[in-house]
């Protein structure tokens, strides 16, 4: 992709040839007044989802990998592919909206500290998805994002995590479901971190943005819907929920360890193993309880 303002689209997908077959079809119906080129990278789905592309989207650039190689690594090798201005990060279980692409576009245009932007986002029943907008986790905040207090909670340092004071404008961090970014802004501080296999890696990217100088930008003004979970099930396989736990292992000692006792840092690793052990214990309840 060519182009002085153009806009490179990173898709990874994985066994969701409905969703992603929704998704493609909502940026050839919603394209941006701008050049667009789509890069799907399929992480070894082997369900269809790849021929699907292939068949019905054959103006989209197509990268079959032979094996899963996460969702970092994968939307990595589609960034790299690219040469256009701004970058976006899209999950296959998005669809979007008329002219949300434009308007974010000139938002990115008119905003050139703006490292990174996102919409918000509304699941399928209509409700605003909290996780558009988030502050950096600290272990107050991140326990009760975990745990389900904050869904109680509008405001304060227990509802800290959703950023709720954030209604539009420069914020921690948006969903990795959509990141329109900066590509100048990558050269600087490096693509996805592929250390996270899945999860925490948008947190991560925004962090270093943030530490960089550059700005995270909220925009509630332009919707952009998202199935939640709906690439990893409501029912996190095990692999998912320890690539999540993990996720927020390397998170704190890549970005928060240097800075505490490691005795405190015992405490958080020892709170992620058994958030991780009481998830395992919860999830396989909930499959126990839907076989019967």
């Amino acid at each position: 992709m060519n182009g002085e303002h153009g806009l490179d689209v990173a898709i990874v997908s994985y066994r969701c040839e409905g969703l992603l077959r929704d998704c493609l079809q909502s940026l050839r119906n919603n394209p941006p007044s701008r050049p667009m080129s789509v890069h799907v990278v399929d992480n070894a789905s082997g369900d269809g989802t790849a021929e699907m592309v292939e068949r019905e989207f054959p103006e989209m650039r197509l990268t079959v990998s032979p094996q899963n190689l996460g969702f970092s690594a994968a939307n990595n090798i589609a960034i790299r592919a690219g040469s256009a201005p701004y970058v976006l990060i899209l999950n296959p279980d998005t669809r979007i909206t008329p002219g949300s692409l434009d308007s974010l576009l000139e938002l990115m245009d008119s905003k050139p500290k703006a490292g990174m932007c996102g919409p918000r986002l509304e699941l399928d029943d209509g409700s605003f998805d909290h996780a558009a907008r988030r502050s950096f986790p600290a272990p107050v905040s991140a326990l009760a994002h975990f745990t389900g207090v904050c869904r109680r909670r509008e405001s304060g340092s227990l509802a800290a995590y959703r950023a709720p004071e954030v209604e539009s404008g420069a914020v921690d961090a948006v969903n990795g479901a959509f990141m329109l970014t900066r590509r100048a802004a990558l050269d600087q501080v490096g693509l996805l971190d592929e250390g996270f296999w899945m999860y925490m890696e948008d947190l991560d990217l925004c962090y270093r943005l943030s530490e960089a100088g550059w700005v995270t930008w909220y925009e509630p003004d332009v919707t952009v819907m998202h199935v939640k979970a709906g690439t990893s099930g409501k029912l996190r396989s095990f692999r998912l929920n320890r690539a999540f736990h993990y996720g927020m292992y390397r998170f704190y000692r890549k970005h928060y360890a240097a800075d505490h006792n490691p005795l405190f840092n015992l405490f958080i690793y020892a709170g992620i193993l058994a958030k991780l052990t009481a998830t395992m214990i919860g999830t396989e309840l909930r499959r126990a309880r839907q076989r019967v």
